[in-house]
Formats: structure tokens, sequence, C-alpha cells
């Protein structure tokens, strides 16, 4: 049975990794989370709640990242094979607001995995990034795998940090280094703040939906569910080992995008949520980006490479945005 280290386990999308890995293997999953941001321990008894054999295999263990792993702590957690490393704060409004707090905690809790990963025997450590690290690119355009970073604000630079960190860990020999960069992730549980759950709370209840954008540009993102986002993750790991540094060569650890089927701008997603939830869609135009320089008009990324090593993601946008929708309307509680 092989072994997980899984960061972030009580976030969006950890808690959707966890749930994927359960149903499509026999591993043991170790859940690392703070449970002080966004991370929640409901989360993970919601999605445990109808699979309680899941128990057997899971132990949750609560610990603030930006403090180091003791020697206790790594005995709690006992082998380790994979180390999936998802926690951040990922909140980019919050990131503007409070850079030095967002930076400090996200860098710091990746030195501290970095640190531990390099003490510990471990097949792969998957850093989990974000397509925000290379900045925006003109409207249908994207970004291949190592084009320049360029940030444009405190949760993308420090992302971008941590990736150069893990770098530099992995040119030293000290890990097995996998990075992948992933796009707008939606689905179950997600935070309220997050666009595709403000807009279906804000349907449900008569409002107008605010849209960031004028008459001439409003802003595009590809989106994915979470469970397909795990998926990718689960393919990388059971069909892409990390490729070590060679000694003197100038070569790069594996990185791999993870994109979602679909890009649409911030109105056609209100729209196709609006017709999946049977609602009329009001909404009005804010020129937000005139005012907030560090939120970008347009992200992508070139997802050909995990393609042409065979990954497929399991389930299409529509399936999978009307699947969330539906469970949310069942459970209101979590928008």
């Amino acid at each position: 049975m092989k072994r997980v280290l899984l960061t972030g386990g009580g976030g969006a999308i950890g808690v959707h990794v966890l749930a994927h890995l359960f149903t499509n293997t026999d591993w043991h999953i170790t859940v690392l989370d703070s449970f002080r941001h966004k991370g929640y321990k409901d989360r993970i008894t919601t999605a445990c709640r109808n699979n309680p054999e899941w128990h057997e295999r899971l132990t949750v263990i609560q610990h603030d990242l930006v403090c180091a792993i003791s020697p206790k702590l790594r005995t709690e957690i006992g082998s380790v094979d994979h180390i999936l490393h998802l926690a951040a704060l990922s909140d980019v409004f919050f990131s503007v607001d409070n850079p030095v707090y967002v930076m400090k905690n996200n860098i710091d809790s990746t030195i501290t995995m970095l640190e531990y990963a390099s003490e510990v025997d471990h097949e792969s450590f998957i850093y989990f990034s974000t397509d925000e690290v290379y900045g925006p690119v003109l409207k249908g355009d994207a970004h291949p795998e190592w084009a320049p970073m360029r940030p444009s604000n405190a949760y993308s630079a420090s992302k971008a940090a941590g990736e150069c960190l893990a770098y530099a860990y992995w040119r030293s020999g000290k890990v097995n280094l996998i990075i992948t960069n992933t796009m707008n992730n939606f689905g179950e549980m997600q935070a309220p703040s997050k666009f595709p759950a403000m807009v279906q709370r804000q349907l449900e209840n008569g409002q107008p939906v605010t849209i960031h954008g004028n008459e001439n540009e409003i802003g595009t993102r590809f989106y994915l569910h979470s469970r397909n986002t795990a998926d990718a993750l689960l393919y990388i790991l059971r069909n892409l080992p990390p490729t070590p540094h060679e000694l003197g060569q100038l070569d790069d650890p594996d990185r791999y995008h993870l994109v979602g089927d679909i890009c649409l701008s911030n109105l056609e997603l209100a729209q196709e949520i609006a017709r999946v939830m049977g609602k009329e869609l009001t909404y009005e135009l804010v020129d937000f980006h005139r005012d907030n320089p560090s939120h970008d008009f347009h992200y992508g990324l070139q997802d050909n490479k995990l393609a042409a090593h065979g990954w497929v993601a399991p389930v299409s946008f529509e399936e999978s945005m009307a699947k969330t929708i539906m469970w949310q309307q069942e459970n209101k509680e979590w928008i």
C-alpha cells in the first residue's frame, strides 16, 4: 500500500484529491492542514460521510506548516511514498490587501515541506502551483511550460517563489520534484468567495451578479472541476515518475499544466450557471481592473504536454458544472 502525505487536504481542491485517491486506490493518506484559513475539517467529514471505510486509510493531523515538522511529528506521519503540497493561501484579493502575510505564509510553509522531503525517503514531491505565476496573456493566447514568470500579485508571487525554492532543492538532489500549474478550479464545497459559488448564491437569492469588465473586454479563464485536477495528479503519480537532475546539466524538473476543456469569460460562466439552474441572469459590469491593476484580464496555459502522455479529463465541463450546482442546491450551507 502506497502512503501519501497531502497538505491542504481540508481545502476546496485538496478534499477532492483526497476523495479521488480513496476512490481509485487502496493508498493511505495523511492530511496535514492548519484549518485556520479556508481549510475545513467539515469538508473531509462531508467527503467521507458515505464511505466510512475510508477512515481506516486516513490520518488527519492539524499542524501549521509555517512551523517545522518536528521529529515527533515525523514519526507520527510515518513512511511516505508521495508528497502532495497543495496547502497555500490562494485568495488573490486577500493577498493584495495582506501581501506580507500571504507571502510569508506560502513561502514558509513550502520551505517546511521541502525541508521535510529532503530528510525522508520519497518517490515524488508534487509542488501544486498556479497559472498565475506566468502572469496574463492576450485573449486567446496560452503560456507553454517554462514560460517566463511575471506574477501580478502577492499570491502568485509567493507561488513563483515556491517554485524557485523547489527547483533549488531539486537541483541539489534533495527532492524528487514535479511541478504542476493548474487553472481555475471549481467544485462542490468551494469557498463561497470564489466566483462560481458566488454566482450560484446570488442567483439563488435573486440578486444581480457583478461581472468584472467593461463592454469592450471581460476577463476569461479556463475552468476545470477539482476531481479532474485530482485525476491528473493521480495519473502523474502512477505513470510519470520524476526526472532527477543530471549533475552539470542545464536541465529542468518535470512540469505539467492542468487545464480545463473550455475557456469562458466571467459573463459566459455566469450565463452557464444560470442556464443549469433555470434562473434568469441579471448582471452589472464593473470596471474592476482599472482600479485593481494586479487583477489580470486573461490567463491561459497550453495543455499539450500532459495530453501527449495520454491523460484526458474524465468529466466534461458541462457535466461537472451541472453536478456541482445540483449538489450545492441540496447542500446550501456550502454556498
